[in-house]
């Protein structure tokens, strides 16, 4: 989700020096900066957001389609956030954020709604998967991607077909 927020910020949003603190301190727009709760904390033991926690997430998103319910519990293992004040820009550019802490204060999951899979989630999916149980996102994320494999083919079949008749 941190790269997703940060590639978006710049190449649909306009900001080309869009970062994230972690790789780039002093960049003039960082879309992601470190946890709030670790403002001037520099050691790296015990500072990070480790757990689960849990997620509310926007009815009709691709990750409620793929969970089949509303609120969610996730594990997490990162020390930097979404800065919400760039919450109003991207958003007007089309990144649907639709995954919250229930307090409001974090961005788990971001989105474009208008692409058949792209989203971003700030936790660790991989943690909660095995291999006979998926996570639903990975499940959804396969899912999608044997659909518009599936469209693209029948498209192609249909135009094979326009061509020798």
């Amino acid at each position: 989700m941190q790269l997703m927020v940060i590639e978006f910020a710049r190449h649909v949003c306009g900001l080309a020096e869009a970062h994230s603190t972690e790789f780039r301190p002093d960049a003039p727009h960082r879309v992601i900066y470190k946890l709030r709760e670790l403002k001037g904390v520099d050691e790296l033991g015990g500072t990070m957001r480790l757990g689960a926690y849990p997620c509310v997430l926007a009815e009709g998103s691709l990750a409620h389609r793929a969970y089949g319910t509303l609120r969610i519990s996730e594990r997490h293992r990162h020390r930097y956030e979404f800065n919400r004040d760039y919450e109003e820009l991207l958003t007007a550019h089309g990144l649907r954020i639709t995954g919250r802490t229930p307090d409001g204060t974090y961005v788990e999951i971001c989105e474009l709604p208008h692409h058949p899979w792209y989203l971003g989630c700030q936790f660790h999916p991989e943690f909660k998967s095995k291999p006979l149980e998926p996570h639903p996102l990975f499940r959804a994320f396969i899912g999608a991607a044997y659909e518009h494999r599936r469209r693209r083919l029948s498209r192609a079949l249909a135009a094979e077909k326009v061509c020798s008749s």
